[in-house]
């Protein structure tokens, strides 16, 4: 296991609010675009979570009004211009293996989406468990737009999981944008919030997740990435083994006794 506290990245922002992790892209004046570092960075800043004994609870957060630019256009699209196949399969497996990290890193991730997120931006939105946004949020899929297709970074399989097959289609085809108002009546965004209240809302959420039996969220998180593969029996039968592995934890037993004596549970993750 390891204790992520003192984590200093390089290319995003890190800080701790007790055990919930709050990241931001560090380039508001350009709107926080990603660049060939700052994946990779994440990629393995999520991998490590994975081990991470002080972190219950992730929070990816807007910075200077907004969320992620997608990638940048100078530093990293005009690059791929000029690589060969193999290169540019070595880019897009690594900024797929930035989702992987996100679903796979056990702990919930809370996007707090303010302003621009578009392009890999949307897609880091996309791949966290619960989204809020601010009525500023503009959101677009806009691969087409730059003449690639849009089965980008996992998009033509989370994406119509989240809001439909149909919305999906029509989104990653035009690569329009959607708003705010738009993205909460179609199940995207969980929530509309304020933008001057948007962090710390997401923050406030994150925390009581992270006050929450962790090993059951990381048993909840694993479970709906598996079960996506799965047949209805297999699913049952998947989670009928899961819920057992929970109930030998104490916080099961920490939940009963504090029943019994009409009190608030005190989870500890174990």
């Amino acid at each position: 296991m390891t204790h992520m506290a003192e984590l200093e990245p390089k290319h995003f922002n890190w800080q701790m609010e007790g055990r919930v992790a709050i990241i931001r892209l560090d380039r508001p004046d350009r709107k926080n675009p990603l660049t060939f570092e700052s994946y990779a960075e994440l990629r393995d800043c999520f991998r490590d979570l994975v081990y991470a004994e002080d972190v219950d609870a992730v929070v990816f957060a807007s910075n200077g009004g907004n969320f992620c630019s997608g990638g940048d256009v100078h530093d990293i699209i005009g690059p791929l211009l000029d690589m060969d196949m193999k290169g540019l399969l070595a880019f897009t497996r690594m900024t797929g293996d930035l989702v992987k990290a996100m679903i796979g890193c056990g702990k919930p991730i809370i996007a707090a989406v303010d302003g621009v997120c578009v392009g890999a931006g949307a897609i880091v939105a996309m791949a966290s468990d619960i989204r809020f946004a601010s009525n500023e949020a503009k959101t677009a899929f806009l691969f087409t737009r730059v003449g690639l297709a849009a089965c980008d970074m996992g998009a033509c399989s989370i994406l119509p999981r989240i809001i439909g097959q149909g919305r999906a289609a029509e989104l990653l085809y035009s690569g329009r944008t959607m708003s705010a108002v738009e993205g909460e009546r179609w199940g995207f965004y969980n929530r509309l919030v304020d933008g001057a209240q948007l962090e710390t809302e997401a923050v406030d959420f994150a925390t009581r997740l992270a006050d929450g039996p962790n090993f059951g969220h990381m048993m909840t998180k694993t479970m709906l990435k598996q079960e996506w593969s799965m047949s209805i029996d297999e699913a049952v039968e998947a989670e009928a083994q899961a819920q057992a592995i929970c109930m030998q934890t104490r916080d099961f037993r920490r939940a009963y006794d504090a029943f019994v004596a009409k009190q608030k549970p005190v989870f500890e993750g174990n």
